[in-house]
């Protein structure tokens, strides 16, 4: 079973900017589709971004051109560099498989963007 640790949210202003981490337990980590995700207050959970296992990635339009999504295989690490943050950017972001059966998910990372 993968296990998964987010890390690297915070406060930013508006316009700034944050790098995510999530860490997965497990050996065959390479092998999968990861996205990152995230949840706003009173909102469903939404897909940010995506890589497969050979590095082709693709963003949703909200942070397409702002977000770059990466991963580090070795470290069994996937990477989410947000630039030109926006308050709509607020929310809990979780990493997990791109599709079922998805690991069990983490307490994510708390992204706030306010002045």
């Amino acid at each position: 079973q993968v296990q998964l640790v987010e890390s690297g949210g915070g406060l930013v202003q508006p316009g700034g900017s944050l790098r995510l981490s999530c860490t997965a337990s497990g050996s065959i980590f390479s092998i999968y589709t990861m996205s990152w995700y995230r949840q706003a207050p009173g909102k469903q959970r939404e897909l940010v971004a995506t890589i497969t296992s050979g590095g082709d990635t693709s963003y949703a339009n909200s942070v397409k051109g702002r977000f770059t999504i990466s991963r580090d295989n070795t470290k069994n690490t996937v990477y989410l560099q947000m630039n030109s943050l926006k308050p709509e950017d607020t929310a809990v972001y979780h990493c997990n498989k791109y599709s079922p059966p998805f690991a069990s998910w983490g307490q994510g990372t708390q992204v706030t963007v306010s002045s």
